[in-house]
């Protein structure tokens, strides 16, 4: 998997994952790469510094830091900054629960049926119509090198339980 940072014709930036780099330049040149902020299918990859590991490094990866406020701050600041990550998260939570409920109110759920029926309407076999189920990472893999768009509901933690 690739991770690009992108740029859209408006300079809104975001990242997203690629299969591959062949995988980014296919689905560009389908238009399937949109910005998330203003819906632009005119995207391109922007400027970025790569990410270099050493053998040690390879062994295990380093956490990503957060930005944290600085200890002259005060504790104040921090609990601020805290409780504002956390009210983030939260939002996020809830936009992510929100989507996964709509999909599965407005879709048909066709278990593992999923990639033969997403493969059926793509190739024209079978009117298009909303869909989901289960794939494992394998065909889920297939579908996407053939083209095939899916995306994985999100699963929150809470769902685990």
């Amino acid at each position: 998997m690739i991770r690009y940072s992108l740029r859209c014709e408006r300079e809104h930036n975001f990242e997203s994952w690629f299969q591959s780099s062949s995988a980014f330049d296919s689905q560009v040149k389908r238009k399937l790469v949109n910005c998330p902020i203003c819906g632009s299918d005119k995207v391109e990859k922007a400027i970025m510094a790569p990410r270099i590991v050493s053998k040690k490094g390879r062994e295990r990866a380093a956490p990503v830091p957060v930005p944290a406020a600085s200890p002259e701050a005060g504790p104040a600041a921090q609990t601020a900054q805290t409780a504002l990550m956390m009210a983030q998260e939260r939002e996020l939570r809830a936009k992510l629960k929100e989507l996964r409920d709509h999909i599965v109110k407005n879709a048909d759920n066709v278990g593992e049926r999923f990639p033969n029926e997403a493969r059926k309407m793509h190739y024209g076999e079978i009117e298009h119509r909303p869909i989901y189920g289960e794939a494992s990472p394998d065909e889920a893999r297939a579908l996407i090198e053939e083209g095939v768009e899916v995306s994985p509901l999100p699963v929150l933690p809470e769902d685990r339980n």
